[in-house]
């Protein structure tokens, strides 16, 4: 391990860094109070402003949202969109008829390929105790020979994503969910098939580590080539290979370098994304990433005169009964439940 093994360090704002195949990277962490009977937050929304409101009063944003916090229908097209929750919940619906709530540990990844429209909304569905919600959402891109495949979801169930836990000589434990790619033998559930991720020699990962005070563990080494990532999220210090990194930062490295980790006073958590470069041209205009302007043109145009199948929804944002349970219920009629 040398000191040019950590190519640079960056602080993280509310939209993280990234590198191709990634193209965006947030980190939701809202504490939203008890919620009221249409599933909002039963608090004032004054000084709020609803359909925009990003600033973080109070702790926690309405978003686009005006009465259940989130993304009311909005069109994606030419990427996936990866969406790890933490805490809390989200309910999807979208333009082909398919709708889930999933959350606490849940994984949704979505292909927009073609062109697809959905919501994702965070119902609070407590009402006698705070709702927290933290997740990750992340744009991962897709080649131009994919960008026109069908619309695809998989459901990445809590109890399907395995974690690797490797203890050190203190006996303190890391814990690596492995939410895409393979560590060691342990491999992630498959993504959907036309995702960059589905090629064997993409070398995809993305881990969310856990490691306590103190805890020591070694990244493994990646394939040369590929572009490495490293979120420090959680946690005030890090030492990684030779250096000290503080604060919330992203941390580039060189993927072929096996990477020493040592967490610092506190628990230390972190994000992990990597990937084989696709190496096209990224031509993007706010939910289409294409290759060329006239593709984002064309994307544009479609979306007007198609609507990428129409909103067969009762409303922009619609959400599940406060009682609903973990679901998926696809497009072609398929449906999974998990329970709480």
């Amino acid at each position: 391990m040398a000191d040019s093994d950590i190519l640079s360090v960056v602080p993280l704002g509310f939209q993280w860094p990234t590198l191709d195949p990634f193209l965006f990277c947030v980190h939701h962490d809202d504490a939203y109070p008890a919620g009221n009977e249409q599933l909002g937050p039963a608090a004032s929304l004054d000084g709020r402003e609803l359909g925009m409101d990003f600033a973080g009063k109070d702790g926690w944003r309405m978003y686009h949202g005006e009465t259940v916090p989130g993304f009311p229908q909005h069109p994606h097209r030419g990427f996936e969109t990866v969406t790890i929750v933490r805490k809390g919940f989200i309910d999807h619906s979208d333009s082909l008829g398919a709708t889930a709530r999933f959350g606490r540990g849940d994984t949704q990844w979505l292909t927009a390929g073609k062109g697809i429209v959905h919501c994702e909304m965070f119902p609070l569905r407590e009402t006698a105790a705070p709702n927290p919600l933290e997740l990750f959402q992340i744009w991962l891109n897709l080649p131009a020979a994919s960008k026109f495949v069908d619309p695809y979801f998989s459901m990445l169930w809590r109890e399907d994503l395995p974690t690797v836990s490797v203890r050190d000589a203190d006996a303190l434990t890391t814990s690596v969910l492995v939410v895409a790619g393979k560590l060691g033998e342990v491999s992630a559930p498959p993504p959907p098939p036309s995702s960059w991720a589905a090629r064997p020699d993409a070398d995809l990962a993305i881990w969310s580590i856990a490691m306590p005070a103190g805890a020591q563990w070694t990244l493994p080494a990646a394939k040369p080539g590929s572009n490495r990532m490293l979120y420090l999220f959680r946690g005030n210090q890090l030492r990684v290979g030779s250096q000290d990194v503080r604060g919330k930062v992203g941390i580039r490295l060189r993927p072929d370098a096996a990477m020493p980790l040592v967490a610092g006073m506190d628990d230390v958590e972190l994000l992990l994304l990597q990937g084989r470069p696709i190496g096209e041209p990224v031509v993007a205009h706010g939910p289409f990433v294409m290759n060329t302007r006239a593709e984002i043109q064309q994307a544009m145009a479609d979306y007007q005169r198609t609507q990428f199948g129409g909103w067969p929804w009762p409303s922009d944002g619609p959400v599940h009964a406060a009682g609903e349970t973990r679901f998926a219920r696809h497009a072609d009629g398929r449906e999974e439940r998990r329970g709480k």
